[in-house]
């Protein structure tokens, strides 16, 4: 029984040291960057007061992903003492919860919906993306979880490193985007360094990235979305950047001068309709560790024309109704309506925009 214990603690101490290779082999994520876009007209904008709104005994933890459906209901994806998945009303009522203490729930990171309101989760600590139906059933994964006897040296989404670039498996994957074809596109993550495409049956089409700070590399590819046209946006947070890519995952731009992309949205959300003009938001958030000196100079999201011309910018860090304490992920299916979850603040908001009464920034 000891030589069993004393072997088992080797081999945990192996993965660690390995881990700790992998992550000194590849560039570390930067800190919080200033963002260089200067004189950008600030958006006028209000939270709704008490928006979301719990039953006694219902709580949200850290809010990491919030998502629209075509029929105005919310979703946000947080981790308490467990992940779970719950859905609000138009007017922000609690109305259910889906998929508590299913397998591909570990450690929340986003959720979206696609354009039949299917429900996506997308769960770092498990490298799966699972599928729900409007119901809340579940339709489809994609990944693996690590076998538990693999992963006991690591708590849910830690993990060092490692590149691997192997089909149908990721490493703390971090969002999902969809094109009017019905592709998958998956941002992948922290453990690897690329975007994945998938046609719409699971079989893989192309991925695309390795780790550096080149064109079509990556350091931390945290967010991901995807306009009319099938182009594709990268929150490069690591490299704080979007980078864009055509629908075959080609490299065609970068947008470097608006701080690290924590958050990136398309508005008019997922075809198959035509939305009309589509804008790029663009959030450079304060980050989750919270220390004072970047809040002086993050919080703020961005509005952009999708060639990456900045309209404008709205918000900072703060905690008080209409401040952002590391926005994780926004809902812009209308342009003027702007959902975000914020892990600090352990909450999600409802903010209006009113890009009519804009003004010139002080910078």
């Amino acid at each position: 029984m000891k030589r069993c214990i004393t072997l088992s603690l080797i081999l945990l101490a192996l993965v660690g040291a390995l881990s700790l290779v992998f992550s000194q082999l590849s560039p570390p994520v930067s800190a919080q960057s200033r963002a260089t876009a200067t004189d950008v007209p600030v958006i006028p904008h209000e939270a709704v007061p008490n928006f979301f709104k719990n039953p006694p005994g219902i709580y949200t933890g850290e809010n990491m992903g919030i998502a629209t459906n075509s029929k105005g209901y919310i979703y946000i994806y947080h981790r308490a003492n467990e992940t779970r998945l719950f859905e609000y009303s138009p007017q922000g009522n609690f109305t259910r919860e889906i998929g508590r203490h299913n397998y591909g729930f570990a450690f929340a990171h986003s959720v979206r919906v696609d354009a039949q309101d299917n429900i996506w989760a997308v769960d770092e600590g498990t490298d799966m993306l699972v599928k729900f139906s409007p119901e809340g059933r579940v339709l489809m994964t994609i990944g693996r979880r690590t076998d538990p006897v693999a992963s006991l040296s690591n708590m849910p989404g830690g993990g060092g490193f490692h590149g691997r670039n192997e089909k149908y498996r990721f490493g703390r994957e971090t969002d999902v985007a969809w094109d009017q074809q019905g592709n998958i596109f998956v941002s992948d993550g922290y453990s690897d360094a690329r975007v994945v495409k998938f046609d719409k049956n699971r079989f893989i089409k192309a991925a695309a990235g390795t780790r550096g700070n080149g064109n079509l590399q990556f350091n931390t590819p945290h967010s991901i979305a995807t306009d009319f046209q099938g182009n594709v946006y990268v929150g490069d947070r690591g490299n704080a950047r979007v980078q864009v890519l055509d629908n075959d995952l080609n490299w065609k731009a970068n947008y470097p001068n608006v701080g690290n992309p924590w958050a990136v949205c398309v508005s008019g959300g997922p075809g198959p309709k035509n939305p009309g003009k589509q804008f790029l938001y663009v959030s450079n958030s304060w980050p989750d560790s919270a220390p004072a000196d970047a809040a002086a100079f993050t919080g703020e999201v961005y509005k952009m024309e999708l060639d990456g011309t900045i309209i404008g910018k709205f918000g900072r860090a703060g905690k008080a109704p209409g401040e952002f304490a590391t926005i994780h992920q926004m809902d812009c299916r209308d342009p003027n309506i702007i959902y975000t979850a914020e892990i600090n603040n352990w909450r999600s908001q409802k903010i209006l925009l009113k890009p009519q009464a804009m003004k010139t920034s002080a910078q």
